[in-house]
């Protein structure tokens, strides 16, 4: 996608924030080439971002929440200080590196996060004490199920 496209994109989107959706648009961000854009410091509050290539995007700082980032490519992402409280981040790639560090989230995303690292398969028996200080509230996710641990 252009850089110039993005912008109206971000423009509009912002209107309809701002207007409770009484003007502009919600940004449809599906399935949009977005690898490298710099949005650092965006606000795509509620964005519709369903399975955009962000892989080496700038998202620091952005505003994510409530975002739909179903199936979206956060490899290389750089997420740090983003705000994704209430985001679908369902099968969506969490980047592993410092590009994760102080990412806003809620409980739904915590225990996302838990529930697949409980579903690791370790015998070391510091990851397993680690596991089971955690497991209970891993088991909360709404993927537990499907990831064995309930």
């Amino acid at each position: 996608m252009d850089a110039s496209d993005l912008k109206a994109i971000l423009e509009s989107h912002k209107q309809w924030l701002d207007s409770d959706g009484e003007t502009g648009e919600r940004a449809d961000l599906r399935w949009a080439d977005l690898h490298g854009a710099d949005l650092h410091g965006a606000d795509l509050h509620g964005a519709d971002l369903r399975g955009a290539r962000l892989c080496g995007a700038d998202l620091r700082d952005a505003d994510l929440y409530g975002a739909d980032l179903y199936g979206a490519d956060l490899r290389d992402a750089d997420l740090r200080g983003a705000d994704l409280r209430g985001a679908n981040l369902d099968y969506s790639c969490w980047p592993l590196w410092r590009g994760s560090n102080r990412v806003k989230v809620d409980a739904k995303i915590a225990a996302q996060l838990a529930a697949h690292f409980c579903a690791l398969d370790c015998d070391d028996p510091a990851y397993l004490a680690a596991r089971e200080a955690v497991l209970e509230f891993a088991k909360t996710s709404h993927r537990a199920n499907k990831l064995g641990l309930k």
